[in-house]
């Protein structure tokens, strides 16, 4: 076949023009064939179309070949259109009480349930012998025959009629029927006639087609007391049982004489349907007799097990089918994420679609709803369009309490309810009805919860289109559907946050940019401005002090230092863009005591002082020294005047964004944040490759000024130093040796002369006493030592300390690699020296003071 058409090869060319003819004539005219349809379609013609079109939708999907299937897609996945769906809630009643979609492994709600095993249906005989040759066969070879018929069919309604016209002629009874156990547990059980009133001359189309479900209560009438008692009724005279409804009778225009009615048993022994024969075909008046009883249960036992088969087949294909519906389902969920209305727009129109309701509520709530639904969401069956111009409506005004109704008690409790008469439930409130005019009968209503288990907002369904209540079945359907529905909306509504918070951001740096850089009248006067030589402000001089330059002197010399290594020319740095990167590093920088713009200038003219004098710059590329420079003018960039450990135990938003050296990639985002900004973009020159290499260069420079990463690489370092394994042509090597300047050139204040030294331990001890101030006062801790202002005194001994834990390691080890830089070491313990001696006279004063308390006289 091709699209839907017979093949055409057998047929006479006449046949076959006169079949474009008409086929084209049906194209033209869609009006008519969609009437027709409507007005002739039989359900497998439909289930035909449907099978048909799930079969090339699938293979288009899978092969890619079909340019129609793509663009179809693109213009689903616009979130603008959701496909109507092509399976109805009521296909799976058929099946039974399907097993709960969502069950619990070691506590965790999963879907993943274990489904029952089907077997693949064998190719069933498609025609069974004719009756008048059956009646000719001997009891065995009957027998044989009518087991062999059904042995291999699997399907319900197929098997069902081939059961009863076998029954028909074993017994030669002139109609069957049989009816099929629904529901679990004793007191929701019934039953339902799979098919009835067989006679074995109609077809099984004839006889299925039109017909009325009929159903029998548990234990009610001939069917319903065999059902339940799972005995064996033989009835020579209905009309004189009690338990006969002569209605039926009436109804379809038939004398019931006598009634031989027997239970279908599984191999457990349990009844999951009743057989019924009814008058014999050739006498009516004579009655079924016991040989027809035995006769009767030998091939009934051979159809329990075959029907129990074809039950468990049909289950299987019933969980597949639902397991496509969600998975159709979680498709449609996950890719509208953009959007909480149109999002549950969609799953209102397949909740509705699949469980055939009159009307679907979703309705949400959060923390500032103020005991309102703040989020309503309404559906009805007349509201139901498809197509991509419908403009879906948002939430409604909250009207809804969240502490009455029934959904209110859903969404207080977290428990589902599926009330079958509404009216006569205390918690519904009819006014609602009064207010729309619409009559409410049942009600289903689900919790939806976040991915935390947290009650978010309830769905609701309203009246089943058929009249009956809500079953488990749409119970357990519903269930998934509100998972899903919590997980799409949830992520969602994260998404939508993020969004905003994008944009939030978006905004604050556009702000943040605008107030950092430079005004233009700074950068025009610093561009203007005599910058002196690198001889007027002493730039390669290990002891140099910045006490004798203003601010405007610090920007001037940082200018001389980028000319002097020669960084404008040969990165192509436009002199404007770095004098106003300059002033923008220089205003990020905030005014705290110690770890200030001062402090980074220092520590780049430290930096320069090793490359230059410390002849570094022969050993590192031209690339590394740009990276260095930058990274020490930026290595500090908006310090708050705490350390790490301060942001973790305030749980600041900086400890939020990152969890290890939090100051470090906060200053070095700020590094890429104003390199970013317009007019200060000095690295534009740059390639590439080269500018990638910077970034990274940058980024490994700042971060290794945190001391924990100091002692994590050093000891490598020290090793490869003693040892005199280094290789400079090592990436490893040189990235180690970068990490160990960036220390060097960061504390390098411990190598000048002692009078600046000094000046400089007074600020840093300052700057640590008001973050001790503030952990006494803000945390009520007691701060480390160095932090704690009682603890002052202490001072020369803990940079005693300071000195030999982490400076003169890391001089000694920099001195080996370059002799030039030998004046570090020396001035590092030449402040120790005094800072010892310092810290011993303190300690000598302290035991006078001690002694002399110790010989006062009592008073």
């Amino acid at each position: 076949m091709a699209d839907g058409v017979p093949d055409r090869d057998p047929l006479t060319p006449n046949t076959r023009e006169e079949y474009d003819r008409t086929e084209k004539w049906l194209d033209e005219h869609p009006d008519f064939v969609h009437d027709y349809f409507a007005r002739k379609a039989k359900r497998s013609m439909i289930d035909g179309w449907l099978i048909s079109h799930a079969i090339k939708s699938g293979l288009m999907q899978s092969d890619g070949n079909s340019s129609s299937a793509s663009k179809n897609n693109s213009k689903n996945n616009s979130g603008a259109n959701t496909p109507v769906r092509k399976i109805s809630a009521q296909e799976f009643e058929r099946g039974g009480v399907l097993n709960p979609m969502i069950c619990t492994v070691e506590g965790v709600p999963t879907f993943l349930s274990p489904s029952p095993t089907a077997q693949s249906p064998s190719q069933c005989r498609l025609f069974s012998r004719p009756r008048s040759e059956l009646k000719e066969l001997d009891e065995k070879e009957l027998m044989y025959e009518l087991v062999m018929d059904i042995c291999n069919d699997l399907d319900i309604t197929s098997l069902c009629y081939k059961i009863l016209s076998n029954c028909c002629t074993l017994l030669n009874a002139d109609r069957c029927s049989m009816f099929l156990v629904q529901g679990k547990g004793t007191n929701e059980k019934y039953l339902v006639a799979k098919l009835f009133d067989v006679n074995g001359k109609a077809s099984l189309e004839e006889i299925s087609n039109g017909k009325e479900e009929i159903r029998v209560p548990w234990g009610t009438g001939i069917i319903g007391y065999v059902a339940k008692t799972g005995e064996v009724v033989n009835i020579p005279d209905a009309y004189k049982d009690a338990r006969f409804n002569s209605d039926i009778d009436i109804r379809m225009g038939y004398k019931t004489h006598s009634i031989l009615s027997m239970p279908i048993k599984d191999s457990e022994g349990e009844v999951i349907g009743v057989a019924q024969a009814v008058n014999k075909d050739v006498n009516r008046n004579l009655p079924f007799n016991e040989h027809d009883e035995k006769v009767f249960a030998s091939y009934l036992a051979f159809c329990g097990i075959g029907l129990k088969n074809a039950q468990l087949y049909e289950r299987s294909l019933l969980e597949n089918r639902r397991s496509q519906v969600l998975l159709d389902l979680a498709r449609v969920i996950f890719e509208e994420q953009s959007n909480v209305a149109n999002l549950i727009q969609k799953i209102m129109m397949h909740t509705q679609s699949l469980l055939q309701c009159e009307r679907c509520q979703v309705m949400l709530t959060d923390d500032s709803s103020k005991g309102m639904f703040n989020q309503v969401y309404d559906l009805a069956t007349d509201d139901f369009d498809n197509s991509e111009n419908y403009m879906r409506e948002g939430p409604t005004e909250p009207r809804f309490s969240i502490q009455i109704g029934i959904s209110g008690h859903v969404a207080s409790t977290g428990e589902p309810l599926n009330i079958p008469d509404v009216y006569n439930d205390p918690r519904f409130d009819p006014t609602a009805d009064q207010d729309t005019g619409f009559r409410t009968r049942s009600i289903l209503c689900m919790p939806i919860k976040n991915a935390e288990g947290k009650v978010m907002g309830v769905s609701q369904l309203i009246n089943k289109k058929d009249g009956t209540p809500f079953t488990k079945n749409d119970e357990n359907l519903f269930e998934a559907f509100a998972i899903f529905c919590g997980m799409g909306i949830y992520n969602t509504q994260m998404y939508e946050t993020a969004v905003r918070a994008s944009a939030k951001q978006k905004v604050a740096l556009e702000v943040l940019s605008y107030h950092v850089s430079a005004a233009s009248d700074d950068t025009d006067k610093l561009t203007k401005a005599v910058v002196p030589t690198i001889q007027d402000y002493k730039l390669l001089d290990y002891c140099f002090n910045d006490v004798a330059l203003d601010d405007d002197d610090t920007l001037k010399a940082c200018i001389r230092m980028f000319m002097d290594l020669d960084l404008l020319e040969k990165f192509r740095i436009k002199y404007e863009s770095l004098c106003r990167w300059l002033l923008s590093v220089k205003k990020t920088y905030r005014n705290v005591t110690y770890h200030n713009w001062r402090h980074a200038f220092n520590v780049a003219q430290t930096m320069y002082c090793c490359l230059k004098k410390g002849q570094l710059d022969n050993m590192l590329s031209d690339i590394e020294s740009l990276a260095l420079i930058v990274g020490c003018l930026c290595h500090d960039l908006d310090h708050r005047g705490t350390n790490n450990q301060f942001q973790i135990k305030t749980m600041s938003a900086l400890a939020e964004l990152y969890s290890t050296s939090t100051l470090e990639h906060h200053h070095f985002d700020q590094c890429i944040m104003i390199l970013s900004t317009e007019g200060n973009e000095i690295l534009s020159g740059l390639t590439q490759e080269e500018y990638e290499t910077v970034i990274g260069l940058l980024e490994c420079a700042i971060l290794s000024t945190d001391l924990a990463l100091y002692f994590k690489h050093r000891g490598e370092f020290f090793r490869l130093v003693e040892n005199e394994s280094t290789d400079w042509d090592s990436d490893e090597h040189r990235d180690l040796l970068r990490s160990m300047l960036m220390t060097a050139s960061d504390v390098a204040a411990i190598t000048k002369p002692w009078e600046v030294q000094k000046r400089v331990a007074d600020l840093i001890a300052s700057e640590f006493f008001e973050q001790g101030d503030l952990e006494k006062t803000q945390l009520k801790i007691k701060p480390i030592e160095m932090m704690d202002r009682d603890k002052k005194d202490k001072l020369p001994e803990m940079q005693v300390n300071f000195i030999d834990v982490i400076c003169m390691p890391v001089y000694k080890a920099i001195a080996k690699v370059s002799p030039k830089l030998q004046p570090l070491v020396d001035g590092c313990q030449q402040n120790r020296d005094n800072w010892d001696n310092m810290a011993k006279s303190m300690d000598k004063t302290q035991v006078d003071e001690n002694e002399q308390e110790t010989v006062k006289p009592h008073s």
